[in-house]
This record gives structure tokens, C-alpha cells and sequence, in this order.
């Protein structure tokens, strides 16, 4: 899912499908809803909004396709099998995603939610376009199984799609940009900003934190703050968290830049609903946030390219790596790290299967 080598195919290479995004699409007649909402306490988004603002055909159309077994080979795979609404769209409780004919992958399904606001897709950032993150799960052999083409080939054959491409794009001609900008426009509206904790922040009714809540954020703030940073709760690096690796063949960041620095780095997650994305890290293999806390505090591994945030902060004390955590800071983490639950996202009804 997270090879460059995936990007390869398709619609002809990353640069065509790219040098077609460019292109100029036709607008639809209807004018544009502002179906993108950003939360006042966020920062910009990355993503050019204004280049593929989301309309309510082309978010129904993205929305069908996202439901839709007919982006995989045997029809079997949609992009929800792996992404669940109720659990921030991940693949709740697998380790890693199953794919097609129960192909067993290798790394933990990563929540969409705040998609705007990334610059780099999956574990080890290998895509780097909202728009072209569909195409390496199409074609993972683990995953979907699929060729973009055919998928191209198959929507126009449809009996459905034509009209809905026609109503998002004003013509019925389904190509790869469109296919991708549709899917994206979809995932674009998938905003999680509502939380308790975001109420808080903008001091809106319901936004009350507990004591324990509050020295929770006092503790993530001293303790965590440095990685999962600001409103995102990420600063979207890519980080060595000392995982025990012995054994492992997957060398995260470096897969993609072949860089021996970049040697079991994997992308920094945001935290937003981190209460119901279980289970943890690239290989899931913490069930529990109380399991993550204790692995920051008592077994990180001196592993290659240890992050420096988690290394000695002085030389009179080498043997401790990791997060001094007492057990009430976790126990007050744990609690403030629940109040980043947005339950209206989780049951909105503009992202369910009808």
C-alpha cells in the first residue's frame, strides 16, 4: 500500500495522472455548497480546497465510489472494508488490514479524518497528494488487487456511474482525474473538529474538561506535545518511537527514501479519536492507550535512529530512555486523551452507507 512502485501504473505513471489533474474539468451548472468546513481552531489545509472544492454531486459521487467493491478485482474490497466510520474510519480491532481473498498486509489501517491537513500519506509517507492516495490501495496485490485502468474501464461500463459523473463534472466522460478528484472530495468533507476538547478551546456549550481532564492536558502537553503537536494533534514528522523491531522487515520511512536514517521511522498519527482507532502503532500491537503509555515509559528500545525526544537528557542519566510517566499522569492522559472523541463525526450520517 505504501510503495512508490504502486504509482506506477494505471493511468499511465504519477505524472500523467498528475499532469491531468492540472487540466481544467468542466463545472458543473449548479454552484458549489461549502461542504468543507474548517474548524475555527485549525490551521490552514494544506490540500488547495479552491482547486477541488467539494459540491454535493461530487461528494455523492465520491461517496458511492468510497462504498463501492468495484475499485477491487473480484468486487470484494471497498475503501470501507478498512475504514469504519465508528471507529474513525480505521480497521477496528485488526493488527494489520486483511485485503482481498483475505490477504493479510502489514501495517495498521491509519484513521481518515482531517485528510486536508496532511502533506504526507501513509505510514511511510510514500504518496504525497491527497488525489493520488487511492491508486496504492487499488493496486496493492494484498489489498484491492485492481488496476486503475480497469477500475476506469469498469465505472464506464456501469449502468449508474455515467450519470453520476455527469451531475458532479457536467459530462458523462469518466476519466482518472475525475475518479480521484471525486474520492477526494468525499474524503475532504470527513472533518473531525467537534470533540469536547474543541469546544473547550472555543469556549462553544458543552465544552466543559474535569479536573483529572485538565491535568491531563497539563501532563500531554509537558509529555507529548513535542510529536502530537497543535490542533491536529501531530506535526506530522516521521519518528523512531523505539518499537521492539528484532525480526521486522519493515523499515518504514526508508522504504521510501532509501535513506539509513530514515530506518524504522513511520509517521507521527494524530491523536483525534484516538479513544476508538485501537489497535496502536504501524503494527497494531498495542491493544489499550494504557499499553502506549507504558511503552513510552518503561520499555522504549534503543533501536536505530532512536528519536532524540525520547533519548537521555543528560549524560548523567544514559540508561533512561523514553517519557518519565508516573501512574497518575497516565491515568490523567488517558482521560484527556478521551475528550479528543468526536461523536458527531463518528455518527454523521452524510459518511454512512445508506
Amino acid at each position: 500500500m505504501n510503495r512508490l512502485s504502486s504509482l506506477k501504473t494505471g493511468f499511465g505513471g504519477v505524472g500523467l495522472v498528475l499532469g491531468l489533474l492540472a487540466c481544467q474539468v468542466e463545472e458543473p451548472e449548479a454552484q458549489p455548497q461549502e461542504l468543507f468546513q474548517q474548524p475555527a481552531n485549525f490551521p490552514q489545509p494544506v490540500y488547495a480546497v479552491d482547486q477541488n472544492r467539494p459540491t454535493a454531486a461530487g461528494v455523492a459521487l465520491g461517496k458511492s465510489l468510497f462504498y463501492d467493491g468495484i475499485l477491487s478485482r473480484d468486487g470484494s474490497i471497498s475503501c470501507a472494508e478498512c475504514h469504519n466510520q465508528a471507529y474513525a474510519f480505521t480497521h477496528h480491532q485488526h493488527d494489520v488490514s486483511h485485503g482481498i481473498d483475505n490477504r493479510v498486509g502489514t501495517r495498521n489501517s491509519l484513521p481518515i479524518q482531517n485528510l486536508a491537513w496532511a502533506s504526507d500519506f501513509f505510514w511511510d509517507g510514500g504518496v504525497h497528494s491527497l488525489d493520488l492516495v487511492p491508486i496504492a490501495p487499488i493496486e496493492n496485490s494484498v489489498e484491492m488487487d485492481e488496476r486503475s485502468a480497469n477500475v476506469i474501464r469498469k465505472l464506464r461500463a456501469s449502468a449508474t456511474y455515467p450519470a453520476l459523473f455527469k451531475a458532479a463534472f457536467g459530462t458523462d466522460e469518466i476519466n482518472g482525474p475525475r475518479f480521484l478528484q471525486a474520492l477526494s472530495q468525499f474524503m475532504l468533507t470527513m472533518v473531525s473538529g467537534n470533540s469536547r476538547y474543541d469546544k473547550w478551546v472555543r469556549k462553544e456549550p458543552g465544552g466543559t474538561l474535569t479536573v483529572e481532564e485538565m491535568a491531563g492536558l497539563t501532563a500531554f502537553r509537558a509529555k507529548c506535545s513535542g510529536c502530537h503537536a497543535g490542533e491536529l494533534f501531530t506535526d506530522n514528522s516521521f519518528r523512531n518511537n523505539g518499537l521492539f523491531i528484532q525480526g521486522s522487515n519493515d523499515e518504514g520511512r526508508a522504504h521510501v527514501t532509501e535513506l539509513p536514517q530514515d530506518r524504522y521511522k513511520f509517521k507521527v498519527p494524530s491523536l483525534r479519536n484516538v479513544e476508538k482507532t485501537l489497535p496502536y502503532m504501524h503494527d497494531g500491537r498495542f491493544y489499550s492507550l494504557e499499553a502506549v503509555l507504558n511503552h513510552y515509559a518503561e520499555n522504549v528500545q534503543p533501536t536505530e535512529n532512536l528519536d532524540p525526544l525520547l533519548q537521555p537528557k543528560s549524560n548523567s542519566d544514559q540508561s533512561r530512555l523514553g517519557i518519565p510517566l508516573t501512574s497518575d499522569e497516565k491515568r490523567q492522559i488517558i482521560a484527556f486523551l478521551k475528550t479528543l472523541t468526536d461523536d458527531q463525526f463518528l455518527r454523521d450520517p452524510r459518511f454512512a452507507i445508506q
